[in-house]
């Protein structure tokens, strides 16, 4: 089998002498070639490789959304995707939100406003989720905010304070 077989559907992929293999990601609106072991999640490879340490892993176990990515404006979680699948995928982390003069997005004004957040842990992807669910439903109300939040998880029970973050950004992007 070489580097080019496609078995069921999947491309073999060429491993180097430390079993790595060689992917394209593009993150935060730059591509970014990278070796990585075929095993690691998009989370290792974000925080370890490329420096981005906005995703965090709470959970380990895609339960509490601290890992979460924007893939293709969806949010995933980070610690359950490996690496590889991500290729092909516009990939957006919390970094990638900050304006062209360093301003931060709507959304984290909102958060900031609205003090959305405790320790912060969370925030990262309380934030993303918030910008995939604000994308396919401008006018989400407070319960349906509630309802696509749910998987993400705040230990400091914050969540009167993001939901009003939430809504006040709604506002934010609107006008």
């Amino acid at each position: 089998m070489t580097a080019e077989d496609t078995v069921a559907g999947v491309t073999a992929r060429a491993v180097d002498g430390d079993g790595r293999i060689s992917i394209t990601l593009q993150v935060n609106g730059r591509e970014q070639r990278i070796q990585v072991r075929p095993h690691h999640t998009l989370l290792e490879v974000l925080r370890n490789e490329l420096g981005l340490t906005g995703p965090r892993e709470g959970c380990g176990v895609g339960m509490c959304g601290a890992c979460t990515v924007l893939v293709d404006g969806r949010p995933v979680s980070g610690c359950l995707l490996p690496a590889a699948l991500a290729e092909g995928h516009e990939l957006t982390t919390i970094e990638g939100l900050e304006g062209p003069n360093g301003e931060l997005h709507p959304i984290q004004q909102a958060f900031v406003d609205h003090t959305g957040f405790q320790c912060s842990y969370c925030t990262p992807g309380f934030i993303l989720t918030s910008k995939a669910l604000l994308a396919e439903q401008p006018d989400a109300s407070r319960d349906e905010a509630r309802a696509y939040l749910a998987g993400n998880l705040c230990r400091c029970g914050s969540y009167v304070k993001i939901l009003d973050s939430v809504m006040d950004a709604k506002e934010r992007l609107k006008g």
